[in-house]
């Protein structure tokens, strides 16, 4: 079949070395649908490298925990976890904080090649029982907070937006170069960082947000 005028979606492993090599091979596998962006053995190098190389989806085979999950979330990348735990509650924050998708490692390889695509067309690719259970805490969420809006904006924070309040709001003079150092990420990322927090916060500024953060008591660690 000729996939002419459709272009491939470009994929970025990050994963251990080991595992790495048997998935870029798999992706190979797809061309011309899918063609390889790139990969990196840790989140802080993929971050940096798909800055300067977009991808379309991000594949992501660590033991990660959420604040990973949403330092690749800054790349406005959809994110696919490949999971060998069976940590569901785990699994399930991942989708709260932005995961798009969940393929064990005990599915057939193809099973992981058709929830890229299906990623990447803005599906989510998640069974119906962690639907079931996401929908049931978003429920839960909504009701415990529906009456108080800042909160229900608060909750809507990642980990790393969070940690970004505080670096921003405990030295609200210093440079965004050294924020971003302090952060251990790049001033381009810390600039959606703060995009996205000004976004749901209904904020305008850094000198909003050290008000905000002071006001809610954000400007302290979680």
């Amino acid at each position: 079949m000729q996939y002419v005028g459709i272009r491939a979606v470009r994929v970025y492993l990050v994963a251990p070395p080991m595992d790495s090599w048997g998935l870029e091979r798999l992706v190979q596998t797809a061309h011309p649908r899918l063609e390889l962006s790139g990969t990196a053995s840790c989140v802080a190098d993929a971050v940096h490298a798909i800055e300067k190389n977009p991808a379309d989806v991000i594949v992501l085979d660590l033991e990660s925990d959420l604040e990973s999950i949403a330092a690749l979330k800054s790349t406005g990348v959809n994110i696919l976890v490949l999971s060998g735990g069976s940590d569901v509650s785990f699994l399930d924050k991942a989708v709260l904080a932005g995961v798009r998708g969940i393929v064990k490692k005990s599915d057939p390889p193809a099973i992981l090649l058709k929830a890229i695509e299906k990623v990447h067309e803005g599906e989510l690719w998640i069974d119906r029982s962690a639907t079931s259970r996401i929908f049931m805490e978003m429920a839960r969420h909504k009701a415990a907070h529906g009456n108080d809006p800042e909160k229900t904006k608060m909750l809507s924070l990642t980990s790393r937006e969070r940690q970004t309040i505080v670096a921003v709001a405990g030295d609200a003079a210093a440079p965004a170069k050294v924020i971003a150092s302090r952060l251990c990420i790049s001033e381009h990322t810390l600039r959606n960082h703060l995009t996205s927090i000004y976004s749901k916060l209904h904020l305008t500024s850094r000198l909003d947000l050290y008000a905000y953060a002071t006001r809610h008591s954000l400007n302290k660690p979680f």
